[in-house]
């Protein structure tokens, strides 16, 4: 942050002249006087590293960030926390794995910071160890949006189909934008061809029962060139029968060979 010049204020006395005539004198007018300057803000304080930290994140600089929080005088559970997710921003899964279990050390009730652990987890294809540590976020906080979102990810890419789709309609239930929202770290796709067509295809489902048009056909696209559906099963499958009049939706369809 910019510190403060202090402003030096440099004040002019003008000269008042006034003549006088022989013959006659000049009236002199009332005039206002001038207002004295504003008195100078004072000093703002420099950012703590943690709001330091905070900012470099906002703006995508994540080792700086990184390198801002480990300056904090006191590295709290909520400071771990922020390190890890810049961490996994950076696909440093083995630093961020560290710093999220450092939070829990000091907040070992903290839904949050499960569900980021588990979301490295997943990314390592640590599945089981992913999925229970989504069950323990969920424990704590059930109407979490963002953690049902994760888990159903994480049981899809377990070939869990119906519990996935499940924790995926729940999470619908909260937030019906829970599949457009892309802030802090979540689930990625498998690496799986059919495994992430599978994500995809309930993705696309979500969206259509949320009543986002654009979202599901995207993710429906997604899954018919993966191969994980086929025109006919996307035609007669209920969950988007409010698409099927959607000029957009048949034009997908007509563009399948199947």
């Amino acid at each position: 942050m910019r510190g403060l010049k202090e402003s030096r204020w440099i004040l002019f006395l003008p000269l008042l002249a006034l003549s006088l005539c022989a013959s006659q004198a000049q009236p002199t007018q009332e005039t206002n006087p001038t207002p004295p300057p504003a008195p100078a803000a004072p000093p703002q304080s420099p950012p703590t590293p943690e709001q330091l930290g905070d900012s470099l994140v906002g703006h995508q600089r994540y080792q700086a960030a990184i390198a801002a929080y480990s300056k904090a005088p006191q590295m709290t559970a909520d400071v771990w926390n922020k390190m890890g997710i810049a961490y996994q921003m950076l696909f440093n899964a083995k630093d961020a794995t560290r710093c999220y279990k450092e939070s829990l050390k000091l907040d070992s009730a903290n839904p949050q910071v499960m569900n980021n652990l588990a979301t490295v987890y997943a990314s390592l294809k640590m599945y089981g160890q992913a999925d229970r540590m989504y069950r323990k976020a969920l424990k704590l906080d059930p109407k979490s949006a963002v953690v049902l979102k994760n888990y159903g990810t994480n049981l899809l890419a377990e070939h869990k189909y119906n519990r996935g789709w499940t924790a995926y309609q729940q999470a619908l239930a909260i937030d019906p934008q829970i599949f457009s929202d892309h802030n802090g770290p979540s689930v990625q796709n498998p690496s799986n061809v059919q495994d992430r067509g599978a994500v995809n295809y309930y993705m696309a489902a979500g969206c259509a029962r949320a009543g986002h048009t654009d979202c599901a056909l995207q993710y429906l696209r997604m899954a018919l060139d993966e191969g994980f559906t086929t025109r006919k099963k996307v035609e007669s499958d209920s969950q988007f029968a409010s698409l099927r009049d959607n000029p957009a939706f048949k034009q997908l369809l007509a563009e399948q060979h199947n």
